[in-house]
């Protein structure tokens, strides 16, 4: 697998995941357990989305959309 998102934070990641799920990708959420390892501070840059090295390009073109806005959740 490999990242094509990093994420702010571990429901951005999530949303992006469930996006990229709904077109058919298979994801994965990364850093689920890292995101309050500083204690009461919030963790940031560990959240991430991971998906198949043959499906990345693709994952990284809806993923833009989305970032543009051009994609409605």
């Amino acid at each position: 697998m490999i990242k094509v998102y990093d994420a702010g934070d571990i429901t951005e990641a999530h949303i992006v995941c469930g996006l990229l799920q709904a077109n058919g990708i298979e994801a994965h959420v990364g850093g689920h357990y890292l995101q309050g390892g500083v204690g009461e501070l919030a963790a940031q840059g560990f959240a991430s989305v991971l998906v198949a090295i043959a499906q990345a390009v693709e994952a990284r073109a809806l993923i833009e959309d989305y970032e543009q806005g051009d994609i409605q959740l």
